[in-house]
């Protein structure tokens, strides 16, 4: 069936936010009300395991405390992290990865619908959105953030719920992710799934990909297919994406 929508993924995806956004304003909301936490990458690749912020919150208190923290300390640090994160991406510390920006342009110019679909929180998406999308918002139909579902990713929910808003088959959509929880999430929607490793992800051993129609390292020139079909010219494009749907999982 002809590819009909593209549904992209935010933290990992189009930018490296966890790593040199995320934690760094964790870090920064711990700092300010002098919470003894500072999370290097490789202990907050560990706490990735744990979806949401909120939720990362919570369990690194509960290991700090001894119990379960105040809801209302976990709200003010959260509220903290999200004002550093957008003063992060307002400063220019991110970047969209290789491939991102053209992919999005060539789907919306194609006429095909686009949508994030993130269980991250709508003011960390409003804020790459911002800075980092710019015109390219354009491109997406609407959003689904981690407000708008009760079960964070692997849960299929957000996924269900933007085919459910989108109203095309499963079969004619293909998610982009860069980890094995994103991938759980989109197969167990019944999507096809490309998967652009970050850094984070890279990390993760490959069985947890085995549901992945394609793994490449990037979708930029000069990108690497890890697994799945040969990608011609070197750079993942609209009739790769086609092909995808078109290959049975290996």
């Amino acid at each position: 069936m002809a590819l009909q929508a593209l549904l992209w993924d935010v933290d990992g995806t189009l930018a490296e936010t966890e790593r040199d956004g995320h934690r760094l304003a964790f870090n920064r909301a711990f700092a300010d009300v002098g919470v003894p936490l500072h999370w290097d990458a490789a202990r907050y690749g560990e706490l990735l395991a744990i979806s949401g912020g909120g939720e990362r919150i919570t369990f690194a208190l509960t290991e700090l405390l001894g119990e379960p923290p105040p809801p209302e300390m976990v709200a003010e640090l959260q509220a903290r992290k999200q004002d550093h994160y957008g003063a992060l991406v307002a400063a220019g510390e991110l970047r969209l990865r290789p491939g991102v920006a053209e992919l999005i342009a060539a789907a919306g110019s194609a006429g095909l619908s686009q949508v994030i679909v993130t269980t991250s929180g709508r003011a960390a998406v409003a804020a790459l959105a911002e800075h980092l999308l710019g015109g390219l918002c354009q491109h997406f139909a609407f959003w689904v953030c981690g407000e708008d579902v009760a079960r964070k990713k692997p849960d299929p929910e957000a996924y269900r719920l933007a085919l459910q808003q989108l109203g095309y088959p499963a079969s004619t959509v293909l998610a982009l992710e860069d980890s094995g929880n994103g991938l759980a999430a989109a197969a167990s929607a019944g999507l096809a799934c490309l998967l652009t490793l970050s850094h984070y992800g890279s990390a993760e051993p490959p069985q947890r990909f085995a549901r992945a129609r394609a793994v490449v390292d990037h979708l930029g020139a000069g990108a690497a297919v890890l697994r799945g079909p040969a990608c011609q010219g070197g750079q993942i494009t609209l009739s790769y994406a086609q092909a995808l749907l078109e290959d049975s999982p290996t």
